[in-house]
């Protein structure tokens, strides 16, 4: 059974810690230089922002898993995602809780909850609490930072 997390789960997580990661994945920014491009590179390691309806995910309907761009770690199902009008894939839970790593964010003078890959570190963009049911969740994700995993 999938285990659903909530908006108090996540605030308690962003708080108190996040979940043991399945496995970690640290490169150097060198590292990650060579295998992304620079704008992949400015959203997912430098915590960069996609500009609204450009991604190649916001408006994506085919099933199957989206993975991190950086360390390809599975992260959300497509059978989660929705339309949420923001301009981002938006998606309302992730495969599973252990792979989103949750932090505070009080930049730019507004409080939210970061969410990156728990492997990595990729940013991913944040959560929020306006999503559908059953979660209530909405995953606003950068499509820069993940990638579409086709089911076989």
């Amino acid at each position: 059974m999938q285990t659903i997390l909530k908006r108090m789960d996540v605030i308690a997580l962003a708080a108190k810690g996040n979940l043991k990661p399945p496995q970690r994945v640290e490169k150097t920014d060198e590292e990650w230089h060579a295998i992304l491009s620079e704008e992949e590179f400015y959203v997912c390691r430098k915590k960069g922002t996609e500009r609204p309806w450009s991604g190649e995910y916001c408006e994506a309907h085919q099933p199957g898993l989206y993975a991190c761009r950086c360390c390809g770690t599975v992260l959300f199902d497509s059978r989660t995602k929705f339309e949420s009008g923001t301009g981002w894939p938006s998606f309302t839970q992730s495969v599973k809780p252990e792979v989103i790593k949750y932090t505070k964010d009080t930049s730019y003078g507004m409080v939210r909850v970061e969410v990156e890959c728990n492997v990595c570190d990729c940013h991913l963009g944040h959560v929020f609490q306006d999503g559908p049911p059953p979660s209530g969740l909405r995953y606003c994700i950068n499509s820069l930072s993940i990638k579409l995993v086709e089911n076989s």
